[in-house]
């Protein structure tokens, strides 16, 4: 073995260990961070949940109890939409799942949307839209109540025909210089509850 070779094989040996470790270190900060991540995803959503269906009335795992749609017309969606079950010692309780306005002012609002099996609403949350700040944004829980005044509300309450903004002679609130809007949530939610109406069987059927 020469002088030169004597020289650098030792650093090439340290090189490759450090690329190692470096290697292995990366891995495993990627592995752990991936999982935080999805632990994170998981309390977000289960607090989304549980801001429409109070958590000291089901005692199941609401985030594996579930099932998954297909795309569906009536509620707006064009992928997969999962929906969550509530139970209370197998008792169903209430269904969340997401809902699509698509007519909003600046494009579609997604809605999440709790119904009591009865088919009174638990609550609706709006978790993604565009519209336009001081005005159309007023949908969300942290610009006002409005979104707040679905709790308890059904098909009969008010009457169907009454599941409109006011300006259309229903009985929900516009917003000043905002009317698109709130009638894209008021008609989708109605949907919501129409197609519970006619599924509620299915969504809470157990796996065979």
């Amino acid at each position: 073995m020469n002088i030169f070779t004597s020289k650098i094989l030792p650093v090439g040996l340290m090189l490759a260990a450090f690329a190692v470790v470096a290697t292995s270190l990366v891995t495993l900060t990627e592995e752990n961070t991936r999982d935080k991540i999805i632990e994170n995803e998981r309390q977000t959503l289960l607090a989304a949940i549980n801001a429409l269906v109070n958590v000291n009335d089901y005692n199941n795992d609401i985030l594996t109890d579930t099932i998954i749609l297909a795309s569906t017309e009536q509620l707006g969606t064009k992928e997969e939409n999962t929906v969550y079950r509530a139970r209370m010692d197998k008792t169903p309780i209430a269904v969340v799942f997401t809902a699509i306005a698509p007519n909003g002012y600046n494009g579609q609002i997604k809605l999440l949307v709790g119904i009591n099996f009865d088919g009174n609403l638990a609550g609706v949350r709006v978790i993604n839209h565009k519209e336009t700040p001081g005005l159309g944004d007023k949908i969300n829980v942290k610009k006002a109540d409005w979104i707040l005044k679905f709790k308890g509300l059904s098909l009969k309450n008010p009457d169907g025909s009454k599941w409109k903004v006011k300006k259309d002679g229903g009985d929900f609130d516009q917003f000043t210089g905002a009317t698109i809007t709130p009638r894209a949530v008021v008609t989708a939610v109605k949907k919501a509850l129409q197609y519970y109406e006619k599924n509620r069987d299915a969504l809470y059927k157990e796996a065979e």
